[in-house]
């Protein structure tokens, strides 16, 4: 499997880096005759753009969407789909006194050993989380197919540090998460959090935090046994977020401190569908998808870029030595971060809605066609 690559018949592949001329994604798959709504690809664009509150970087990037290819008349045509925004404020100068000097927390120190030298340092290159606006374009896509299957994929930022969020109603997650700086539904605390990561900011120092994200309306089937299971795949493309550190699904680690009596999600009938009465495996049986919203928390690090002086080591001289982090960097990516992982579940169960046959090859008719 190409590093590069996600999905089997939905597939991405992602191009670019930080500091480099763009940032774009390639997909294969998409059905013909999906409406392509490029306003809504933008939307979800700016939701994940830096520079929008003192909450995050301040490196200001228009991020605006420009479609190559696949798209004729506002449909998919069943081509490849290629997507770019240009990287415009860029400014590589701070990386120059630090290109030795591994930052700690960041894949500096493995990309340069692994390919010896020739990496792309600035910014982080392939590795910064820069990249994640091509999975935002790619999982946007993605959201207008499932739509086709009336799945809705809701994600928002559950925790920030020690400070977790109170349970709240679907409807409030829907008109809430996105109505706040740091994401988060339930406003008393979110502002909580949003002093949390200033204080964090203040001190030079950044916090790290969980998003939570459910999928409604799920079909029962999703996922392939064994190594094709939906926990499987989704896992694998999460843990492809820069700064992921944990994926769990429904109960998750809590799951080890349950009896199998408490943690059981028993059967019954509501509305003529199988449904349980509680969802600990969080929408996912035996690797697949059991008709229940899927459930999934994913846990991320503080953000390595911070403006305390750390230990590293010039990697020239084979010295140990000290580095303050230059540039613009996020106290805490998770804000950032909600659209992101909101768009890769997108990915992934779009990639498997069409596996399973859900998903013709052609959506609809083109007005004016005639066989033959």
């Amino acid at each position: 499997m190409l590093g590069n690559i996600l999905g089997e018949r939905f597939m991405i592949i992602t191009f670019g880096e930080s500091h480099g001329r763009c940032v774009g994604v390639v997909i294969d798959g998409c059905p013909a005759g999906l409406h392509i709504d490029e306003s809504y690809i933008q939307y979800k664009l700016d939701l994940r753009r830096p520079g929008q509150s003192i909450v995050t970087t301040q490196r200001k990037e228009e991020d605006k969407v420009e479609i190559l290819s696949g798209v004729f008349n506002g449909y998919a045509t069943g081509a490849p789909i290629c997507m770019v925004v240009w990287n415009k404020d860029v400014d590589s100068s701070a990386y120059e006194s630090i290109r030795d000097k591994p930052r700690p927390g960041h894949a500096d120190y493995p990309a340069y050993i692994k390919y010896k030298g020739f990496n792309d340092y600035r910014g982080g290159g392939r590795f910064s989380g820069r990249l994640t606006t091509a999975l935002v374009m790619a999982g946007a896509l993605a959201e207008l197919l499932l739509r086709y299957l009336g799945i809705e994929v809701l994600a928002y930022t559950r925790e920030i540090g020690s400070i977790s969020m109170n349970d709240v109603t679907i409807e409030q997650i829907r008109e809430l998460r996105y109505s706040n700086e740091v994401r988060c539904p339930d406003i008393s605390t979110a502002t909580l959090m949003k002093d949390a990561i200033l204080n964090a900011k203040h001190d030079g120092d950044s916090l790290g935090g969980i998003v939570e994200c459910i999928a409604l309306n799920m079909p029962v089937g999703l996922g392939e046994p064994i190594f094709g299971a939906l926990e499987s795949d989704l896992s694998r493309a999460l843990f492809s977020i820069p700064a992921v550190k944990g994926v769990e699904f429904g109960s998750g680690f809590n799951a080890a401190k349950m009896k199998g009596s408490e943690h059981n999600d028993p059967y019954t009938i509501s509305d003529g569908r199988v449904v349980t009465l509680t969802n600990n495996a969080g929408g996912i049986l035996g690797g697949l998808s059991n008709g229940m919203p899927l459930v999934v928390r994913v846990a991320f690090k503080p953000a390595s870029s911070i403006a305390k002086k750390q230990r590293t080591v010039d990697i020239k001289s084979m010295s140990d030595t000290d580095i303050v982090v230059p540039g613009r960097h996020d106290p805490s990516v998770v804000p950032r971060a909600v659209p992101v992982v909101e768009s890769v579940v997108a990915l992934v169960l779009a990639d498997h809605a069409i596996r399973a046959g859900m998903v013709p090859p052609v959506i609809g008719e083109c007005s004016g066609y005639k066989q033959g």
